[in-house]
C-alpha cells in the first residue's frame, strides 16, 4: 500500500435533533474524513473529533494540524506499507492524539482489505454476519420526551437502551424507566459525571438491574473506579480511561472496570482495538463498540470490529437515520426489525460514499501528494 496522496476533509453535518449529555447539548457534528488514495483504490477513515475539547483534548482544529503536519509526512516518507499495523508503529512517538492516528489508520485498514478482496470485518479476523445494537439516548428536560424516545426504539427493534445521566438527573430517571418498560435490557452512562462523594447516588443505581454503569468517575480515572466497583454490585465499565492496551491491563488488574467500552478513535485505531480485544478475551472482560455520532464512514468501520468474537454485548453502531437526515454512503446503515445490522459483504468497509454528499457536508479540504 503505497499513498499517491491523502485528502483530509473538514465536515460538518446537523444532528436530526440535539443530543445532550453531562458535557452539554450537540446539535451539529464536526469532525474529519479521511481519504488515502492509492493507484488503483481509495481507503476512507473518520476522525471522531468534535469542535471542542470535551469528550477528550483532541479537537478538529488540533488533529487537523497533527495528520497535516505530522502524520501524512511520515506516511510519505515511509513509502509502501505491507499492512495495516505498520501504522501504529510508524506512529508511535507521537504522543497520544489518537482519534488523528486512528482515521488514517483506519483507511489503510479499508485499503488493505479492498486490495485483498475481502470485508474488512474479515480482514479484522471477525466472525459473525450480523452484530447487535443498541441506542444511546440524551437527557431529556421532560421525562416524557425520554419514554417517547424508548418506545420508538424498542418498536424498531434496537436490544439495548443506553441511558446518559448526570447529578439530578438519575435515580429518579431510571426509576421511572424501569416502572414505565419493566426488565428491558437497559445501562446507564454517566461521561464523569461523579466522584467517590456520589457513591450513595451511585450505589442506589443498584437496585435497578442495570447491564453497567459507565464512566461514573474521572475520564482519566482507574484508580477511584476500584473504591467504586467494590461498593457496588452494578458492574462498572470504562469508556473515557481507556487510551490503549495498556490503560486496559492496568484498569482490569486493579478491578476498576468489569467491562469495556471500545471506541476505536479513542484508542488509536484498529490494530490496537483488536490487541485489547484479545486482552479481554484472556481476562473474561466482555466488550461492547461505543459511538461517537459517526458519519457512515466512522459507522462501517464499528460494525467490522463489532464482528470480533468478544464484543458480545450490543453496541451503539446505530442505524444512520438514527442521527442523519441523510448519511454520506450508499447504501445507509439500517437496523433490522430483530435489533441487528447485518455485515457487509463487499470489499472493504462495504458502503460507498457519495461523491455529492461529500462535497455538501464538505467545510475544507487539503489535498497532500506524494513528494
Amino acid at each position: 500500500m503505497k499513498a499517491e496522496k491523502i485528502v483530509l476533509r473538514k465536515m460538518r453535518m446537523t444532528l436530526k435533533s440535539p443530543f445532550q449529555t453531562s458535557f452539554g447539548t450537540q446539535t451539529v457534528r464536526d469532525f474529519i474524513l479521511v481519504e488515502v488514495h492509492t493507484r488503483d483504490f481509495v481507503g476512507y477513515g473518520e476522525c471522531v473529533v468534535s469542535g471542542e475539547p470535551l469528550y477528550s483534548e483532541e479537537t478538529v482544529g488540533t488533529a487537523w494540524h497533527i495528520m497535516e503536519d505530522f502524520l501524512v509526512p511520515m506516511l510519505f516518507e515511509y513509502g509502501e506499507l505491507a499492512h495495516p499495523d505498520e501504522v501504529g508503529r510508524l506512529f508511535a512517538p507521537i504522543r497520544r492524539n489518537n482519534m488523528a492516528k486512528s482515521a488514517l489508520e483506519g483507511a489503510y485498514w479499508d485499503l488493505y482489505a479492498k486490495q485483498q478482496g475481502i470485508p474488512l470485518a474479515r480482514a479484522l479476523g471477525g466472525t459473525k454476519d450480523r452484530i447487535e445494537v443498541g441506542v444511546s439516548l440524551g437527557i431529556e428536560a421532560d421525562i416524557n420526551d425520554l419514554f417517547r424516545n424508548v418506545e420508538k426504539y424498542l418498536e424498531l427493534g434496537y436490544r439495548r437502551m443506553k441511558i446518559k445521566i448526570a447529578p439530578g438527573k438519575d435515580v429518579e430517571v431510571i426509576r421511572a424507566l424501569r416502572q414505565r418498560f419493566g426488565g428491558i435490557p437497559m445501562m446507564a452512562d454517566a461521561n464523569s459525571a461523579y466522584t467517590l462523594r456520589d457513591v450513595d447516588v451511585l450505589k442506589q443505581l443498584d437496585e435497578f438491574d442495570l447491564m453497567m454503569i459507565e464512566q461514573p468517575l474521572a475520564h482519566d480515572d482507574i484508580i477511584d473506579h476500584a473504591k467504586l466497583q467494590r461498593e457496588l454490585k452494578t458492574p462498572i465499565c470504562l469508556d473515557e480511561s481507556i487510551h490503549s492496551y495498556e490503560d486496559a491491563r492496568k484498569a482490569i488488574e486493579l478491578g476498576s472496570t468489569r467491562i469495556i467500552n471500545m471506541k476505536v478513535g479513542r484508542v488509536g485505531g484498529l490494530s490496537e482495538a483488536k490487541r485489547i480485544h484479545d486482552l479481554c478475551v484472556e481476562k473474561g472482560i466482555p466488550l461492547w463498540c461505543g459511538g461517537m455520532l459517526e458519519s457512515g464512514i466512522g459507522r462501517a468501520h464499528n460494525i467490522a470490529v463489532t464482528t470480533l468474537p468478544n464484543f458480545t454485548l450490543p453496541g451503539d453502531t446505530a442505524g444512520s437515520s438514527r442521527y442523519w437526515q441523510e448519511d454520506i454512503i450508499d447504501p445507509e446503515v439500517e437496523v433490522a426489525a430483530d435489533g441487528t445490522i447485518a455485515v457487509p459483504q463487499a470489499p472493504g468497509i462495504g458502503f460507498a460514499p457519495v461523491p455529492d454528499l461529500l462535497d455538501k457536508y464538505t467545510t475544507a479540504v487539503n489535498v497532500m501528494k506524494r513528494g
